[in-house]
């Protein structure tokens, strides 16, 4: 019990995060109450909200928190601290916005403001640097992943955030959302998955024929620096081309917008971190394991399968998860083109100068991202810590 709720040195990170709060709380606005979805609305500081029994139990919250970020040692205790402040964070941002929202209103939209999104972000680092110093084992994190998710999900469903605006774009979309988020995750999936067969045989051939990974490699990383856009362009004339006098291709869907372009240049950049990766991962194996199995009378294919593949795997699956992430940030960009996904939302967005609709295609797009490398990485670990 003295250990839980024994007090340590003010932490130079809590201090960082406290202050970040305490000036959101005083001077950004928690909230945008507008009477449409393009007005500039009126903000409401935290500060102005007092009045309200979910504000008055969010306050008491962060400070709890801010207290638990400098003085508890306890990193559990700091992350229940924390926990209880991100569940409250959110409920009251959705009663505050249904106490805003006119009756029978579907114009009116509340919006958070720039005090939410930074209490959100430190009370998120102080929950993610308690779970790290908390040491949790791969699959321990997939569980926090998914009990964070089901709590999310929870609020969803209960219909406790509808009066916020970015659910109510959400209410207006939601057979396109479904369709864009399939999209999404088809386009960056299925160019990770073409990107991975293409990938690996090339990765050992380079690491087989030295001469050859120079060149490769450098040509590779010239792509990486070809902007996305910049190589959607360049991709669109000779697609249209092949569409327009290729009949067969035209009907398989080669077009010079649309998914075409769009897998072939995620495709392209995805595969320098999976070959990087597989001929660093190829080079870590012990050369004196690879000679013993020679000298067994192993084969160059079951050398290269049996043992170089199996140790060198969680090296070539972190540019995997490398590349996934890049891939489901890139996609949004596809949309310019025609590739569908959650860029739809976010560039309909700037266009209608609607933030609200821009984050309807931001945050699932971060999510996904997030939880990818959370769950790869927990993957290598395992396969690492196995491995030991």
């Amino acid at each position: 019990m003295e250990e839980t709720l024994a007090v340590r040195k003010l932490d130079r990170l809590g201090v960082v995060l406290v202050a970040a709060g305490a000036i959101a709380t005083a001077l950004l606005p928690f909230i945008y109450v507008k009477a449409n979805r393009i007005a500039s609305g009126k903000p409401m500081l935290l500060t102005q909200l007092v009045d309200q029994p979910s504000v008055i139990i969010l306050t008491l919250l962060l400070a709890a928190t801010a207290f638990a970020a400098l003085c508890v040692q306890s990193a559990a205790l700091r992350l229940a601290i924390a926990t209880l402040a991100l569940a409250a964070l959110i409920a009251a941002l959705g009663l505050v916005a249904t106490g805003f929202t006119p009756p029978n209103s579907n114009a009116a939209r509340m919006t958070p403001g720039g005090g939410f999104w930074v209490l959100f972000a430190v009370v998120g680092l102080v929950t993610s640097d308690a779970l790290v110093k908390i040491r949790l084992t791969p699959w321990m994190r997939v569980a926090a992943l998914v009990i964070y998710t089901a709590l999310l999900a929870a609020y969803l469903s209960s219909g406790l955030l509808d009066s916020l605006s970015i659910m109510k774009e959400f209410a207006t979309r939601s057979a396109q959302f479904r369709s864009e988020a399939i999209s999404h995750l088809l386009l960056a999936l299925g160019s990770v998955a073409i990107a991975i067969v293409l990938g690996l045989p090339l990765g050992v051939l380079c690491f087989w024929v030295p001469r050859l990974r120079a060149a490769v490699l450098q040509g590779l990383s010239l792509i990486q620096t070809i902007p996305s856009l910049a190589l959607f362009g360049i991709l669109m004339l000779p697609l249209g081309y092949i569409a327009t006098h290729v009949p067969l291709a035209a009907d398989l869907g080669i077009r010079g917008i649309g998914t075409a372009p769009a897998l072939i240049a995620l495709v392209l950049y995805s595969l320098l971190p999976i070959v990087a990766n597989t001929v660093v991962g190829l080079e870590g194996v012990d050369p004196s394991v690879r000679d013993a199995a020679a000298g067994m009378g192993l084969t160059r294919r079951q050398i290269l399968t049996g043992i170089d593949m199996p140790l060198a795997f969680p090296v070539i699956l972190t540019g995997i998860r490398i590349v996934l992430v890049q891939a489901i940030g890139l996609v949004t960009i596809a949309a310019l083109i025609g590739g569908g996904g959650f860029g739809i939302f976010i560039f309909q967005g700037l266009g209608q100068t609607a933030m609200d609709l821009v984050m309807l295609g931001a945050v699932p797009t971060v999510f996904f991202a997030f939880s990818s490398a959370v769950i790869l990485d927990a993957v290598i670990d395992s396969i690492r810590g196995s491995a030991a």
